[in-house]
């Protein structure tokens, strides 16, 4: 599915959602950020642009509790048929091999 919007906007779209979570659970900016161990500005950074470091940002869902949606990202479809799975194989082209 395509999306007309910006990555950026996607991101403060992200952000926004994190910082609502933040907030449904009482908690600072302080407090989130000495949870999830990265530095209050970072968190603070986040929230206002939607920049974060990938990592830094599955610390955060990690803290929250919300990293289930990560693990859907980029997985691919269970295969129908034996032809799909071997479609899906990525072989070797060019290059050497390494001896074993």
């Amino acid at each position: 599915m395509l999306s007309l919007e910006e990555p950026s906007q996607i991101c403060r779209d992200l952000a926004q959602r994190l910082k609502s979570r933040r907030l449904q659970l009482t908690w600072s900016q302080a407090e989130l950020a000495s949870r999830a161990g990265i530095a209050p500005s970072t968190l603070k950074r986040f929230e206002t642009t939607g920049q974060i470091s990938l990592e830094r940002l599955v610390m955060l869902a990690g803290t929250l509790g919300v990293l289930e949606g990560f693990e859907a990202l980029f997985k691919l479809p269970r295969a129908a048929t034996l032809d799909e799975l071997e479609a899906r194989v990525v072989r070797r082209k060019r290059g050497r091999r390494r001896p074993s």
